[in-house]
C-alpha cells in the first residue's frame, strides 16, 4: 500500500470509538488496523467471520487460514472468536456492528456511494458492502480524493451503480474530511499543508465549510 493510503488509513482513527465493534472493508480500509493505537480495544470485525481481528502480521507469521474478507492475511487478538458467515452477516443485518469503514469508486452531493461494479468490467460480486450501509449505525468512507486519472471521486451524481441509497456518514480522504447532513456534504476538516481551494479544485459536488476544533483554512497546496 502507498503512503497516501496509509495516511488515509490513519485519519480514519478519531472516527473509530475504542471499544466499538467495527467492520473494515477491503482495500484502504483493511489498513485501519495497523494505525489503531495500541490498547485501542476496538473490536474489529470481517464479515467472513472473525471478530477480533488484529494488525498485519510480518510475512514470517502469516497463518494462511487466518485472512479477511479480502483473503489477505490478518492475526487475531487474544479472545478473538470465530463463527460462520451467515453469524456474521446476522451481527451486520442486525445493527450490531457500531463502525463499517468502506472504500469508494465515488460519493455523490448527498453522500451516497457507488463502490462495487464498474460499466463494462467484470463484477466478482457486492461482497457486504450493501449489508454494511443498511445495517451499520455508522459508516465511514475511506478512499482517495482523486481516481488514478485525477478526476474527482467526489462528484454531484455517481456515474457507476450506487451500492445503496443510505449516505454515509463521514467521508475521509489524503485531503480532508466530510460529514453528511440532510443538506448534503460539509467540510470539516483538512489535512496538513491542505486549503479550501485546493478541496474546491479537486470536489465536483458542492459542500459547505464548517471546519471543526477552530481549523482555520490553510494555502492550498
Amino acid at each position: 500500500m502507498t503512503d497516501i493510503q496509509n495516511r488515509i488509513a490513519a485519519r480514519v482513527v478519531p472516527h473509530i470509538r475504542p471499544g466499538a465493534v467495527v467492520n473494515l472493508g477491503i482495500g484502504i480500509p483493511t489498513l485501519v488496523a495497523d494505525h489503531l493505537p495500541s490498547g485501542h480495544a476496538a473490536h474489529l470485525q470481517t464479515e467472513n467471520g472473525l471478530l477480533g481481528v488484529g494488525p498485519t502480521p510480518a510475512p514470517d507469521q502469516v497463518d494462511p487460514d487466518l485472512v479477511h474478507a479480502g483473503k489477505q492475511p490478518v492475526t487475531a487478538r487474544p479472545g478473538a472468536s470465530y463463527f460462520a458467515s451467515s453469524a456474521s452477516f446476522g451481527m451486520i443485518r442486525g445493527g450490531h456492528v457500531e463502525v463499517a469503514v468502506l472504500g469508494a469508486l465515488q460519493i455523490d452531493a448527498a453522500g451516497r456511494i457507488a463502490n462495487w461494479a464498474i460499466p463494462g468490467k467484470p463484477v466478482l460480486g457486492v461482497g457486504g458492502a450493501m449489508d454494511l450501509l443498511v445495517g451499520a449505525r455508522t459508516v465511514v468512507v475511506a478512499t482517495t480524493h482523486t481516481a488514478k486519472d485525477g478526476s474527482p471521486k467526489i462528484v454531484p451524481e455517481c456515474t457507476f451503480p450506487l451500492t445503496a441509497q443510505r449516505p454515509v456518514d463521514v467521508v475521509v480522504t489524503e485531503a480532508a474530511t466530510f460529514r453528511t447532513d440532510a443538506a448534503g456534504l460539509v467540510l470539516v476538516d483538512l489535512a496538513a499543508g491542505t486549503g479550501v481551494d485546493w478541496v474546491r479544485a479537486h470536489t465536483a459536488a458542492p459542500f459547505r465549510v464548517e471546519l471543526e476544533d477552530g481549523l482555520l483554512p490553510q494555502a492550498g497546496h
